[in-house]
């Protein structure tokens, strides 16, 4: 799974984004297209995770590790976004498709 988080720079009102390649509890590594420097103070945002603050651990060309100032749960950016109903929405479905809540019976159908 592709994970992605917004990066910002104390005093920087800018974010960045940038790829997540290993994500844990403590810290992660992420690759981006822009330079940073180690102990870099740094706020991270992810998908279904509070914003985390932390600092830049060491780098290694476009790749650096991120050290968390407090524990996150590695688990939640990975898990789905929103309720779990997976069908279509009803604008999207065909026509043929009706809700069971449909009256199909003639009598209350409209004749054109």
């Amino acid at each position: 799974m592709f994970l992605s988080a917004e990066l910002q720079f104390e005093g920087d009102t800018i974010t960045h984004r940038v790829r997540v390649r290993n994500l844990s509890a403590l810290g992660m590594m992420a690759e981006g297209e822009f330079r940073v420097l180690p102990g870099t103070r740094v706020k991270v945002t992810l998908r279904n995770v509070p914003s985390v603050e932390g600092s830049v651990a060491w780098v290694q060309g476009q790749r650096f590790g991120i050290a968390f100032a407090e524990e996150i749960d590695p688990r939640a950016p990975r898990s789905a976004v929103g309720n779990g109903d997976l069908a279509s929405p009803r604008y999207v479905r065909p026509s043929t498709i009706a809700p069971p809540s449909f009256d199909t019976e003639p009598k209350h159908l409209r004749k054109i």
